[in-house]
């Protein structure tokens, strides 16, 4: 099995931990709200063993990675410009990307508005941009799955009831959202509540989401079609996410494949572990 190293790389103006393994093409793997380079733990070493480089990264903001204060240092393009910066760092010119959650979220705008970086596009539950404010306008059920993000926007209050009996509404979801046993063990919920205790790192967090909404000309911009050959894994047990989410992607991502997982919740690659893993090797190694 491929050792993990640890290291750390200033770009795009912070500074930012990450997690790797292997060696050959470079794939980039990013995590979501409210994780760390952690989320990727079972898939790492299997790409490092199938001839991968395997980079995990703590997105700005997150667990030991530089956490600049004002909601204005999350906005996509920045979080975009810190992948590219990472891309850069390892010598490469582009590199496959994996994005769960709100690292789909970067995924897919990279993949818009820098398509010269990505190489292969592998996205798990993150919702395409056009698709997911689409849903917004005509779907009441994700609107209603989206009310966290209101909530998020209120100051201090979420901080301090997502803090509250050592981030207990956090590890509550770990422990009782994905559909696998064990999915996160106790010891994995020890490190997540480690990373949140990061100071900043769970204001941080939440500016993502501020951001999104109080700066969407910055955040968002317009959206192009995605030239990248792309896989969407899509855990059809997702509380925040319609299922519907995962169909007529066509219109904006032409070389699109999309497999569906039955009995997976939003927490994808914890509750189809081999599945996943195997279906990332197969597609960044020799596409589909």
């Amino acid at each position: 099995m491929a050792a993990w190293r640890h290291g750390f790389a200033t770009v795009n103006g912070v500074r930012l931990h990450y997690v790797e393994a292997g060696d050959g093409p470079l794939v980039i793997l990013l995590h979501g709200f409210p994780e760390f380079w952690y989320s990727w733990r079972r898939q790492i070493a299997v790409l490092a063993a199938a001839g991968l480089h395997a980079v995990a990264p703590d997105l700005r903001g997150y667990n030991l990675s530089e956490k600049p204060p004002g909601i204005e240092n999350y906005r996509v393009a920045l979080l975009m410009d810190d992948v590219a910066g990472l891309i850069d760092h390892f010598g490469a010119e582009r590199a496959h990307i994996a994005g769960h959650d709100w690292g789909g979220v970067i995924a897919w705008r990279l993949a818009m508005h820098r398509p010269g970086r990505v190489d292969r596009l592998a996205i798990l539950n993150a919702p395409h941009p056009a698709a997911f404010y689409r849903a917004l306008r005509t779907n009441s059920e994700q609107w209603l799955r989206s009310l966290y993000i209101l909530q998020f926007q209120v100051p201090y209050l979420p901080e301090r009831f997502l803090a509250a009996g050592k981030f207990r509404a956090i590890t509550q979801i770990l422990r009782h959202e994905p559909l696998t046993p064990g999915a996160f063990t106790r010891a994995d919920i020890a490190r997540y509540q480690e990373a949140l205790a990061q100071p900043g790192a769970l204001t941080a967090a939440l500016n993502y989401y501020r951001a999104a909404v109080r700066l969407p000309s910055e955040s968002l911009g317009p959206v192009s079609i995605i030239s990248a050959q792309t896989l969407v894994l899509w855990g059809m047990q997702d509380r925040y996410l319609d299922a519907s989410l995962s169909h007529g992607l066509q219109r904006w991502v032409p070389r699109l494949s999309v497999r569906r997982f039955r009995t997976a919740s939003h927490w994808l690659q914890n509750d189809a572990v081999e599945a996943v893993n195997e279906a990332l090797v197969e597609f960044f190694l020799r596409g589909w």
